[in-house]
């Protein structure tokens, strides 16, 4: 079970992102040719931020990670149908543990909720488009992605 707790007045929910660069690249997430999006999840009851991360790696690409420092903290909110929504994220700089996935291109990869299959689409975009204003999910993210710091960043993202 996610951690998200919903009543009717506001949503809240608990998320973690992996930050995979390799040669100049990010790999990232384009759900249904809508904005780029860290790849991701809800962290599961009794489950860590960090096992949260490699289950999502694991299911949606099939791919072993091994995780890095912690880069970002973001407060994230938005509307969810009608209620507004607060949403905490922990962002982590990953690195791949194996060849399972193309490390160039556009490529696919699936989950599978409910006995129902999710196809999901993935492709590197390089840091240099980033840099020329590729929108990734959240934009409050992208200069803390493009140049780390040492320590951990706290960013506040009102888009909609």
């Amino acid at each position: 079970m996610d951690i998200l707790f919903k009543n009717d007045d506001f949503v809240f929910s608990y998320r973690v992102g992996g930050i995979l660069k390799h040669n100049g690249k990010i790999l990232l997430q384009r759900p249904k040719n809508d904005d780029y999006a860290i790849i991701g999840g809800h962290v599961a009851a009794m489950e860590t931020s960090m096992e949260t991360l490699k289950r999502e790696f694991e299911e949606e690409l099939h791919a072993k990670i091994e995780i890095d420092n912690l880069l970002a903290i973001g407060e994230i909110y938005f509307p969810w149908g009608k209620r507004p929504c607060h949403q905490i994220c922990l962002y982590y700089n990953v690195h791949l543990m194996d060849d399972n996935i193309p490390l160039d291109g556009v490529f696919h990869g699936y989950d599978e909720l409910d006995n129902e299959r999710i196809d999901l689409d993935f492709c590197w975009v390089s840091l240099e488009d980033l840099k020329k204003g590729t929108k990734v999910y959240p934009l409050e993210l992208i200069p803390y992605i493009l140049e780390p710091g040492k320590e951990i960043v706290h960013f506040v993202s009102k888009q909609i």
